[in-house]
């Protein structure tokens, strides 16, 4: 009787995933695309539309968080190495550093009409929008402030 039992539960299981099968078959055709790279794409490298290309996403158990298109990772930078044929992680990428460790960049700090401008040395590698530290060059003294968009730093007040 036990044996029976067994039977009938396995033909319900299959007849559940024959069911599932048939209703996934079209919505895998509209899984969309994917992108992935042509070549190996090395950490800390600037990530060009000529390296990457669009394919159709034919796996209906690929995980999710890849990119989709090639404007989402044109121009990023790879935290890890990409292999050609692998859909690219969207955790996998950053932002490109608009100002680097070490560098000479210009600090500006503004109070109404007043701007005050020096020369600062980051002490870490930042993009856009980052909060970072900074040392005056001219007092030594290390302020934090914003990353602007072209490369300079505004300090924030206390």
């Amino acid at each position: 009787m036990m044996f029976r039992r067994e039977n009938s539960i396995k033909a319900a299981v299959f007849g559940l995933a024959a069911a599932l099968a048939a209703v996934a078959g079209p919505a895998c055709a509209e899984m969309g695309f994917a992108v992935v790279p042509t070549s190996i794409i090395y950490p800390g490298e600037e990530i060009a539309a000529s390296r990457v290309q669009e394919v159709e996403v034919t796996n209906p158990n690929l995980a999710g968080g890849y990119a989709r298109s090639v404007a989402e990772v044109q121009g990023m930078v790879s935290k890890r190495t990409l292999l050609p044929g692998r859909t690219i992680q969207l955790s996998s990428l950053r932002e490109p550093y608009a100002v680097t460790r070490g560098s000479n960049v210009r600090l500006t700090f503004q109070l109404g009409t007043l701007v005050i401008s020096a020369a600062g040395s980051p002490l870490a590698d930042a993009a856009i929008g980052d909060v970072i530290r900074v040392r005056n060059l001219d007092s030594g003294v290390i302020v934090n402030g914003t990353v602007m968009q072209d490369g300079t730093i505004h300090v924030v007040a206390k």
